[in-house]
């Protein structure tokens, strides 16, 4: 019996000390999503490609696929102290290297970047990141400018 209650216990206790830790997880402050359209060189989405987004600091890698129309969405856990850092996006056998924008003082609105792949030409397109994540959201899930 004095088991069961040490061991319930303990549970309790690791209940109450990694529960702000986990809610914190969904924050906007720990988010950074990197995402884009995969087009051939003439232009056609690329359904079904493997994408990985690594961050260079550790090596953690995320993971995605592009969708029928080329798009990507991948989400990364970073938070302000990830800003300058570089993480390295492939796409099939291609890759290209990004650096981490997050503006330490906003803990609104949503974090990340577009990057596209047409053909072999990457192109980052940071300042359409948000309005490309309010459509593929829609409507009830519009970020703040």
């Amino acid at each position: 019996m004095a088991r069961a209650v040490l061991a319930f216990a303990t549970l309790a206790v690791l209940i109450v000390v990694a529960w702000p830790h986990a809610a914190a997880e969904h924050e906007v402050r720990y988010r950074y999503t990197v995402l884009g359209y995969v087009k051939d060189a003439r232009g056609m989405p690329l359904e079904g490609r493997p994408v990985q987004v690594v961050r260079d600091k550790t090596g953690l890698a995320y993971h995605g696929e592009t969708d029928e129309q080329g798009l990507y969405l991948v989400l990364t856990r970073l938070g302000d102290e990830s800003n300058g850092e570089t993480l390295t996006l492939t796409i099939g056998s291609t890759r290209t290297r990004i650096t981490v924008r997050i503006d330490p003082e906003n803990h609104s609105d949503e974090r990340g970047t577009r990057v596209d792949l047409d053909g072999t030409r990457w192109r980052e397109r940071a300042s359409w990141f948000r309005s490309t994540l309010a459509r593929i959201l829609g409507p009830a899930h519009e970020t703040k400018h």
